[in-house]
């Protein structure tokens, strides 16, 4: 199957139903394939070949998800670009993918002007929204430029293959410059198929999309709604109240999100636990750790079902599942069950391996490979890096994790984020874990710092909750007899905020190089 295949099918089956509601403006399905198959031709007219990659800077939109199955027609492939970046940083993908053309928001099109001069391979500027602004001088307006097109697909949409490329999506990795998980039709088509056993859906239910379009989890729910036939409920911008009430009143069904979403709808939202979210049947999550604590308050909050997704960007999203009757066997019965990422969804296989990728006994910590329908084909252009993450035909993943007897992974820390005290390993995930359970901690990090005697010790960085007061002495106190010695915070500092990049992940490099500075690391992890 072909990205642009599921779109086709609905829109035959389903023509009048809801594709999307955005703000005021409904598209039906028989509307939406005209107009990914207006776009699909322009971008075939402006000289694009199968191949040619294309960068997209938007936040979420109904032009967002045509791009996705009009690219798919016409054989191009979309670079998503990360809009809470900055503009070198859009640079630097654009000109890594040797990116052709730019279909941009007019709230980015200054922006992008900015750095227009260092966009080499860039050809043409489209920008949606801009008729009239002031400041678009060799732009193309994004509506004039599809609306000259036919509604019918292009002659090259019926030569594209499952092995050809869907899209090319850039990793938020903590270090370094991002790398481009290549995916092909055939990797998301499998993955499709794999998601469908966890979001189910009927002809005109409802998807909120929050998580932004250009994330593999917000891509993935764009995919899957369409496949069932259902309504993209489509939000720009994540505001808590605003996600609050749609999950209430706009009859949606279903949606993803991070666990930051989740926890800030429970904070910042104060008539949260008031509503009667009728319609709503499941929230997924996943990205990112989420506290056990906010977990359970969110699934007491919504009244629904909740399952977790594990995965990464060159996964094409999902690796493995916690569905709904895990969760509540949890809360019933088996609350360590809460702490799993589940196991691997259809037609994946897990290892838990050691430095020489030989696998470990059940429990015990290794990193997380995996091999499935679903893995990239590749990253864009850097085949060393690209052989070492796939050797042997498995996805080294970089968490470390432990198997249950029932196959269940727990994930512990990001093996590079491996503290070592003394010569023993300390994964940063159990520490942090153990500070959660204090009741005045609404967030925390636990990293490496240098240490004469040791080499490393463990140092805490605390969130303290709204109006709630804790000391320094008082949370390593609470850390004795719920942790070893060596794995005991030595000290802990208190800020407002843990940074975090787009997906939700701590950004632990940053905590870190204050306390670095002058020092060279002389031990590392596994």
């Amino acid at each position: 199957m072909r990205l642009h295949d599921y779109l086709d099918y609905r829109a035959r089956e389903h023509a009048q139903g809801e594709f999307a509601a955005a703000g005021d403006r409904h598209v039906t399905y028989a509307e939406a394939l005209a107009g990914a198959n207006r776009l699909a031709n322009a971008l075939v007219a402006s000289g694009l070949k199968t191949g040619d990659r294309i960068a997209v800077l938007s936040k979420n939109s109904v032009e967002y998800a045509l791009t996705y199955f009009a690219c798919s027609k016409a054989g191009v492939v979309p670079v998503p670009l990360n809009y809470r970046l900055a503009a070198p940083e859009w640079a630097y993908i654009v000109n890594d993918a040797g990116a052709k053309l730019v279909i941009a928001a007019d709230e980015f099109v200054s922006a992008i002007d900015g750095v227009r001069g260092e966009l080499t391979s860039v050809q043409r500027f489209v920008g949606v929204n801009i008729e009239g602004m002031d400041g678009t001088e060799g732009w193309e307006d994004y509506a004039r430029w599809v609306a000259a097109q036919l509604a019918t697909p292009p002659e090259r949409a019926s030569s594209i293959t499952e092995d050809h490329d869907i899209y090319q999506m850039y990793t938020s990795g903590t270090t370094g410059h991002p790398k481009g998980a290549v995916i092909t039709h055939g990797a998301l088509s499998a993955q499709i198929t794999q998601v469908t056993m966890l979001i189910k859906a009927a002809p005109g239910e409802r998807g909120l999309i929050v998580v932004p379009m250009y994330h593999a989890a917000g891509a993935i729910t764009t995919f899957i709604t369409v496949y069932w036939g259902g309504g993209l409920y489509i939000q720009a911008d994540f505001n808590p109240p605003e996600v609050v009430r749609a999950l209430d009143e706009e009859r949606v069904a279903f949606t993803t999100l991070v666990p930051a979403m989740i926890q800030a709808l429970l904070v910042f939202v104060p008539d949260v636990g008031k509503r009667e979210y009728k319609d709503l049947r499941q929230i997924t999550y996943g990205a990112s750790p989420i506290a056990e604590e906010t977990l359970r308050r969110a699934i007491e909050v919504f009244r629904c079902d909740f399952a977790q997704a594990y995965g990464m960007t060159e996964t094409t999203a999902v690796l493995t599942y916690l569905f709904p009757d895990d969760h509540r066997r949890a809360v019933r019965e088996e609350p360590g069950l809460l702490l799993s990422a589940g196991r691997p969804v259809l037609g994946t296989e897990l290892r838990i391996v050691d430095d020489d990728d030989e696998p470990v006994a059940n429990g015990a910590i290794g990193e997380i490979i995996a091999r499935g329908p679903q893995l990239m084909r590749g990253y864009w252009n850097l085949a060393d890096e690209s052989a070492e993450a796939l050797r042997g035909g498995w996805m080294h993943t970089g968490d470390a994790g432990t198997m249950d007897g029932d196959g269940y992974i727990y994930i512990q820390d990001r093996v590079k984020d491996m503290i070592v005290s003394g010569g023993e390993n300390v994964y940063p995930r159990v520490v942090e874990d153990v500070l959660f359970q204090h009741a005045a901690v609404a967030d925390a990090a636990a990293f490496g710092v240098p240490d004469e005697q040791w080499g490393e010790t463990v140092k805490a960085v605390v969130v303290l909750k709204e109006g709630a007061s804790a000391t320094e002495e008082e949370l390593i106190d609470f850390c004795r007899g719920r942790l070893g010695g060596f794995e005991r915070p030595r000290s802990v500092d208190f800020i407002p905020v843990l940074p975090r990049n787009p997906s939700g992940k701590v950004l632990k490099r940053e905590l870190r190089e204050p306390y670095w500075k002058g020092h060279k690391r002389r031990v590392s992890g596994v």
